[in-house]
């Protein structure tokens, strides 16, 4: 501890949020230990302004903030981002729970090759179901912004996936797929 910093909000706060700020790290990166770094970057540069974002009260929206940011700067340098092998699409009929799985799978895969923003402004309407307005203020860009973001991806998932991608997409899919 540095000089009778009162860290308690600190702890508290992330110790309460962490796993959803997980969820939400792991569904911007696609990879278990990559989320990991995200978030475990995205606290410490919170718990350095902790001072300002517990005045500001708006403490979980600092910190997605900051892990957006983080993961676009490092989709930038591209440095972390390897090959991913990947099967043969699937056929879209769901029989059942192993093709229900294995279409949410293929869905995942193809949200991964989306432009950073795009993918963030998407899990942060249909995952994290937040308005367009609280989306915009994380991207720090206008609602216009997030609406043709959003409207670009989806339009570019659809012309992959040939589906409606609502239909695959929200807060239903997404905690299942992050359960596994």
């Amino acid at each position: 501890m540095r000089s009778g910093r009162d860290t308690s909000g600190f702890v508290e706060f992330a110790g309460a949020r962490s796993p959803a700020l997980y969820r939400y790290a792991y569904l911007l990166v696609g990879e278990r230990g990559l989320a990991e770094d995200l978030l475990q970057e995205a606290l410490t540069k919170t718990y350095v302004a902790w001072g300002r974002v517990q005045r500001a009260d708006n403490a979980e929206a600092y910190v997605r903030k900051v892990i957006t940011n983080t993961a676009i700067g490092w989709w930038r340098r591209k440095a972390w981002q390897g090959e991913r092998p990947r099967d043969d699409v699937p056929e879209l009929e769901h029989l059942g729970h192993a093709e229900d799985v294995t279409s949410r799978a293929w869905l995942w895969d193809e949200l991964q090759k989306l432009a950073p923003r795009q993918r963030a402004a998407i899990v942060l309407r249909y995952y994290e179901d937040l308005t367009e307005a609280q989306t915009a203020e994380i991207l720090d860009c206008s609602v216009g912004t997030v609406k043709s973001q959003v409207s670009d991806g989806l339009k570019r998932l659809r012309e992959r996936l040939g589906v409606d991608v609502l239909q695959l997409t929200g807060p239903r899919i997404g905690r299942v797929a992050i359960a596994e």
